[in-house]
């Protein structure tokens, strides 16, 4: 990688003048700026960011905190992140947290070293000690708060839709998988399903989980069958969760969707790649990326926004795990 004193040299000037062409401070002559900008293409020079933001003391640097990157649902939103702030010249740093309380707060703390201007949290750790108190702008994302600005999608309808289209065809005996109870989010489409289901001429189950990770999933599953060796169809609180569900239903000589239907929710991109592929309901990942980050960017620029916590709505992903229904009934 070259240094700036390369591009100096190769433009025949001093390294200030390099830096005053950089930093858009002081006089350059014309000829000059444009044999110095010369340098930097040929030589493909990039300027440490984070250097150039504490001399002219203006970073674009955003930080960005993922709880789990192994789930392909956040790669999702942070690429909406991603592509927004690079529209509009910013650069991101992000860390994976592992839903650790003390990784997340060692990940601020070196966001804040590294000069960055605005976070953007998918956290797991709504604590007022961790945020309230920073001197940066902070929107949540996939995350809900009544005191910092957050971008969701709607949980609660999108539990509702799940039950509604699983009793629409036809299961009696339904096990609702709930998620992290500390999740505003999984309390969210949980409270929903529970809502339709409550109200119907079902059966139904109620199996508590803790994480959305497939290695815990894997052995929920198990638990599932072992507990409701009836169910006819799983409301799952997540794609990873449902994918479970789907192998354990496979493996242990279930027809899908005949013997047993299951939905999903989040339809990340290997939902359709299953076999069979998987009903799900859909968050608008990538949309929601991008609309935290216009909304970070509105903070950062004062830009008074009235719509502090912004909620996108759900679609049902009609796939293989659940029966067809004749649309004309």
């Amino acid at each position: 990688m070259a240094t700036i004193r390369e591009v100096a040299k190769a433009a025949g000037v001093s390294v200030a003048t390099v830096s005053r062409v950089l930093n858009e401070t002081g006089y350059v002559h014309e000829d000059t700026r444009k044999a110095v900008n010369a340098a930097i293409e040929k030589l493909n020079y990039s300027p440490n960011e984070v250097a150039r933001s504490l001399f002219k003391r203006k970073s674009k640097l955003i930080g960005l905190l993922l709880p789990d990157i192994t789930n392909p649902f956040f790669p999702l939103l942070a690429r909406g992140v991603e592509d927004e702030m690079r529209l509009h010249d910013f650069r991101i740093i992000f860390g994976n947290t592992d839903e650790d309380a003390e990784k997340e707060k060692d990940y601020i703390q070196t966001f804040q070293q590294n000069n960055v201007i605005g976070l953007i949290s998918m956290t797991n750790n709504l604590s007022k000690s961790t945020y309230d108190d920073l001197s940066i702008p902070v929107v949540f994302l996939d995350r809900t708060s009544t005191s910092l600005p957050s971008v969701y999608a709607d949980g609660m309808e999108g539990g509702r839709i799940a039950a509604k289209e699983i009793i629409k065809r036809g299961s009696k005996r339904i096990t609702l998988i709930k998620g992290p109870s500390h999740l505003q989010t999984a309390r969210d489409r949980f409270q929903g399903a529970l809502e339709v289901l409550s109200s119907s001429d079902v059966n139904f189950y109620v199996m508590t989980t803790s994480s959305f990770s497939f290695n815990d999933a894997e052995k929920w599953a198990k638990d599932l069958f072992e507990k409701y060796g009836d169910t006819d169809g799983v409301i799952a609180s997540n794609d990873i969760v449902a994918t479970a569900v789907l192998h354990e239903s496979l493996r242990s000589g279930r027809s899908i969707p005949e013997d047993i239907q299951i939905i999903g929710f989040d339809d990340i991109p290997h939902s359709a790649l299953l076999f069979p592929p998987l009903s799900t309901i859909r968050q608008p990942a990538y949309e929601m990326g991008k609309e935290a980050a216009r909304l970070l960017i509105k903070q950062i620029n004062n830009k008074k926004e009235d719509e502090q916590n912004i909620q996108l709505p759900v679609t049902f992903i009609e796939r293989s795990t659940t029966r067809k229904v004749d649309k004309n009934v």
